[in-house]
């Protein structure tokens, strides 16, 4: 699992934060001493570091610096500052991204899932067979098969298909599929987003599949599953 350090004195906003990345199986560690945060970097050798740009001590500027000087992990800003020029200089200092506070989860996972697929190469969807309500689904192949037949499937359907199923019995929402669709270079609006869902949904009918994935509405779409299944 990836490590990520969360250098952030929100304690409130710390744990909401941590709470959630480990939902998603990434390891976090947050900071014990703003003002040995590099000895505590050294200790943790993290995969990437989210930093707020107003800490105790030294800012998230100064921190930055002193990471780059060793090191080229990937490191996000997350910070209540709107100035644009603490955007230029986070990039210039060797930020790979920066979010503004209040922010949505789903935009800080999708833009975490991208730097990570950036720098290590890193697929979050490493597993290429998975069985779903008796259905054999092929990621490389972008194929679903089961007693009635095969289907086949679209780059974005297939996409859409496996956030929904690799987390299944859990409402993902149509900003979070629609921004990982982005990031992952599949370029999705709202109304595309809803007629990749469609068509998703009349190809699994052929197969007897279309009843289980569920809108709800105002929320997003659910793949339902059975107690036991895998």
């Amino acid at each position: 699992m990836f490590k990520i350090m969360l250098i952030e004195d929100d304690i409130t906003l710390y744990h909401e934060i941590r709470d959630r990345l480990q939902q998603w199986s990434y390891n976090v560690y947050g900071v014990q001493d703003f003002g040995k945060v590099m000895q505590e970097f050294a200790d943790i050798q993290p995969d990437l570091v989210i930093i707020d740009i107003q800490l105790p001590k030294f800012d998230g500027f100064h921190w930055c610096r002193m990471i780059r000087a060793h090191s080229n992990v990937p490191i996000i800003f997350l910070s209540s500052r709107d100035h644009p020029t603490d955007m230029v200089m986070s990039m210039q200092l060797g930020a790979d991204d920066f979010i503004q506070k209040p922010f949505h989860f789903e935009v800080l996972i999708a833009k975490i899932q991208a730097t990570l697929r950036r720098v290590y190469n890193y697929n979050t969807e490493r597993i290429d067979l998975r069985t779903w309500r008796g259905a054999t689904v092929e990621y490389v192949k972008n194929t679903m098969t089961n007693e009635a037949g095969t289907v086949e499937l679209t780059k974005n359907e297939m996409y859409i298909l496996k956030m929904l199923i690799e987390r299944k019995n859990q409402i993902v929402s149509r900003e979070e599929l629609i921004q990982s669709l982005w990031d992952n270079e599949q370029f999705v609006s709202d109304n595309t987003l809803t007629v990749n869902v469609n068509r998703l949904r009349k190809k699994l009918e052929s197969i007897g599949l279309a009843s289980f994935i569920e809108t709800k509405v105002g929320q997003g779409y659910i793949a339902t599953e059975e107690a036991g299944e895998l």
